[in-house]
């Protein structure tokens, strides 16, 4: 992989980011009362996309907001102006990120439909919720503002087709009523909220939760490592893997996901007892195998709608054999427009042969003179991978980031040399279940917690 590309500057990049950084200051102090600061974050918004199809409307909704006199229409062309410009961030680093591991991308397919019917009674409502936070701006949030969305949402679940939006306005009024009020709050998490505020309203517009095309696939699944996410009332495991067809086609770069509720007393190791149950693939990450797919739906962006009864389990399968043979010729997915965000880069990468700068602000690798940073804070601890194995390896299988301004590397998985021998650690080693006494100490805990958690419910619900 070629380091440098990386590090060298892309051109348009920060005049595209100050664009939407001044566009999020914008609703950092609401558009109800306009100051010229905003105006004039407007108006850079407006002048980021002048060569594009939004032009002229994105031009009519930044005067009309700074004169206030905007409605919604003008709202949802605001958000999806700053949508496009992070979009072509995103085109621009995901170029350079195949120009430096040489890798392309399979050619896009078309979305399968408009997607489906929704009450607009529901998704106007949501859209009239997020006006009025556009409106007032995170200063001046509050409790009573915050509150509006609970019964948007309480209405959308029950419509499976609005669980997205539902759960995205969910989350996001759980944050803002974290900080309420506004007013008093030290630091905003301006492009977060922006990005979240910006997405909602774009999916308000009927039409815009259309799905890509989904198909069938049967050949080897060979896993590469496991990604974790972890939060207060929820845990998701990401499997990236490379796919390689029966018939003998390209290979392809694929993730399966697994999501489940959880208590917050459930932590470490502990998350993956939850996990288990919904993905036989887990076992096969802790065993090193391979899986064998029959038929498996999986979405042109890669995505393998996970189902048990297609997936049978494989021959023994190294993670570092596959980055090192099969990950060079495999290609990767194509990502749909509304999605496209330079968050949402995370390239499956091999590195080898580097040296390891220890930095106060964490590690990096030296790679042919060319620094690229590790992100150790992202390796769960429900596994063996520390900062420490990190630190002391000689071959990294990770996931290429973009993060404050630079390419960063998340390990998945390292390789070490332990009495003349290499010895592979795997942040997702616990997966699928642990003899390690770390580990099993953790799955105890976890196990106790849930029981104690299951008692409790089950009285509540005798009374």
């Amino acid at each position: 992989m070629r380091v440098d590309l990386l590090t060298d500057a892309v051109d348009g990049l920060d005049e595209a980011l100050a664009a939407v950084d001044g566009f999020d200051q914008v609703l950092v102090g609401g558009l109800l009362r306009p100051q010229p600061a905003q105006a004039a974050g407007l108006a850079g918004l407006a002048d980021a996309v002048a060569g594009s199809p939004l032009a002229g409307r994105t031009a009519e909704a930044a005067e009309k907001t700074a004169a206030r006199a905007t409605d919604e229409d003008h709202f949802l062309v605001l958000a999806a102006a700053r949508t496009a410009l992070l979009g072509s961030v995103h085109d621009a680093l995901v170029t350079r990120v195949e120009e430096a591991v040489g890798r392309p991308r399979a050619e896009e397919t078309a979305a399968s439909g408009a997607g489906a019917e929704h009450p607009v009674n529901l998704l106007a409502a949501a859209r009239g919720w997020l006006c009025d936070l556009a409106r007032t701006g995170w200063q001046g949030i509050d409790h009573e503002l915050v509150g509006g969305a609970a019964p948007v949402v309480t209405a959308m679940l029950p419509e499976p087709g609005l669980r997205r939006l539902a759960t995205l306005l969910d989350g996001f009024a759980a944050e803002l009523a974290a900080s309420c009020p506004g007013a008093t709050l030290e630091r905003i998490p301006v492009r977060r909220w922006a990005d979240l505020w910006s997405r909602a309203m774009l999916l308000t517009l009927p039409g815009a939760d259309r799905t890509a095309a989904v198909t069938e696939v049967t050949g080897r699944l060979l896993p590469l490592g496991v990604d974790l996410h972890e939060h207060a009332t929820a845990v998701q495991a990401q499997v990236h893997a490379v796919f390689e067809p029966a018939d003998g086609t390209t290979p392809r770069l694929v993730r399966a996901g697994v999501s489940a509720p959880k208590p917050d007393t459930v932590v470490g190791a502990g998350l993956w007892q939850l996990l288990r149950p919904h993905m036989s693939l887990l076992a096969a990450v802790s065993e090193g195998r391979a899986m064998e797919l029959d038929a498996m739906p999986v979405t042109a962006e890669g995505d393998l709608i996970w189902d048990d009864a297609h997936a049978t389990p494989g021959e023994p399968a190294d993670a570092f054999v596959t980055a090192r043979v099969a990950l060079p010729t495999a290609t990767a997915a194509p990502v749909t427009p509304v999605d496209r965000h330079p968050a949402r880069i995370a390239v499956p990468v091999l590195l080898e042969g580097y040296t390891v700068e220890e930095e106060d602000d964490g590690l990096a690798f030296r790679v042919a003179g060319e620094r690229l940073a590790v992100d150790t804070l992202r390796v769960p601890a429900a596994g063996p991978l520390t900062a420490e194995a990190v630190a002391s390896s000689g071959a990294c299988l990770g996931l290429l980031r973009w993060d404050a301004g630079e390419f960063v590397l998340q390990p998945l998985a390292v390789e070490r040399t332990v009495r003349k021998k290499p010895v592979a650690v795997h942040a997702g080693a616990w997966a699928g279940g642990t003899a390690d006494k770390a580990g099993v100490r953790a799955e105890k805990a976890a196990t106790d917690a849930v029981t104690v958690l299951r008692e409790r419910a089950g009285r509540l619900l005798r009374k």
